[in-house]
């Protein structure tokens, strides 16, 4: 007969195989993105000259061009993985912004401007700076990020709300907003909460010392067309009041997860208030996995703490079927894609 001794080891290592799988489960495999397959645009093969122009990478990095002046939103390709993410520290990883600019096929930028001061929207704008010769632009928290990395103060620009400025023939708005509210409380209280970088930020660091600072929205103008870019699934009722845009690049990560009343906010605050003709959904995709190849949604472990991407995505088909103008898109990674022509 077996041993009591023999039977707890087996019973450990039935718990050990279990506990792994489980990890296992909630680290490495993702969800599908929240999005239609339908929307997906081509790169595109003709580019005339003056176009305006975007490159995605995913989340909200972005690349805008007209052809004689470029210009970067987030610039963070970076993706700790979900361990270092929960229990370790996070610094930008030098390899992967060197791939991420190659793909993007860009070695000179105007500017970087982060859409608020979290480590996967501004982690990485420092380096993109210093290779590029870009000025870093955003808020004093984001300043200080751009100092820790020590960046000097030539290539550092803190912006004001609602003061516009002009790089070539964009004029580019920042307009304060609202982060999306995660619904989990301690999570929420760690991530929005005391949100100021106050003095210099110097990697490696808790992903959560990349504080929110100031959460923007950014409206875009040019010859050509305007756009406005919603970075994260948060608003501000009546910011956007009297604003309108073409375009709209909107943040829908973790919209799911809320309320059918605060989706419908949303969608009123930001679409509803500049009245596109298109939307193109940003920020869905994993903070997780690799920054190349097909996008994929997050992994399981994101899903528990901001997930509903059932939600998400039966929401978004709704505003398309209820407003049959209104054109949706999904942008390629990596691949140019004329905006206006």
């Amino acid at each position: 007969m077996m041993t009591m001794k023999k039977r707890l080891l087996m019973l450990l290592m039935v718990l050990l195989l279990s506990l792994a799988a489980v990890l296992a489960w909630l680290l490495l495999f993702y969800k599908a993105p929240p999005v239609d397959p339908a929307w997906a645009l081509p790169g595109s093969t003709d580019v005339p000259a003056g176009a305006v122009t975007v490159r995605f990478t995913g989340t909200s990095t972005l690349l805008f061009s007209d052809g004689e002046t470029r210009w970067m939103v987030d610039g963070w390709f970076s993706r700790p993985g979900p361990l270092s993410l929960l229990f370790g520290k996070v610094s930008p990883d030098l390899e992967a912004i060197e791939r991420g600019l190659a793909a993007n096929q860009v070695s000179s930028l105007a500017a970087v401007f982060p859409m608020h001061s979290h480590y996967d929207h501004a982690m990485d704008a420092p380096e993109v700076a210093r290779r590029t010769g870009a000025v870093l632009m955003g808020s004093e928290s984001t300043a200080n990020i751009g100092r820790g990395w020590g960046l000097p103060e030539s290539q550092i620009q803190v912006v004001a709300d609602r003061a516009p400025f002009q790089l070539g023939k964009f004029v580019i708005t920042p307009i304060a907003s609202r982060h999306f509210e995660f619904p989990d409380p301690q999570l929420r209280a760690r991530a929005l909460s005391d949100p100021l970088i106050t003095a210099p930020l110097v990697p490696p660091v808790s992903a959560f010392d990349y504080k929110l600072g100031i959460p923007y929205v950014l409206h875009v103008s040019h010859p050509r067309g305007s756009w406005l870019i919603v970075g994260s699934a948060g608003y501000l009722e009546g910011a956007l009041e009297g604003i309108s845009a073409d375009t709209v690049l909107l943040g829908v990560g973790g919209l799911g997860s809320q309320t059918d009343a605060y989706r419908e906010n949303f969608w009123r605050e930001t679409v509803g208030r500049v009245a596109p003709s298109r939307v193109i959904p940003i920020h869905y995709d994993s903070l997780t996995a690799p920054a190349e190849g097909p996008f994929r949604g997050p992994v399981n472990a994101e899903a528990f703490l901001a997930g509903g991407l059932e939600n998400t995505l039966l929401f978004l088909r709704q505003k398309q079927a209820d407003n049959p103008g209104l054109r949706f898109n999904t942008l390629p990674r990596f691949d140019e894609v004329v905006l206006f022509d």
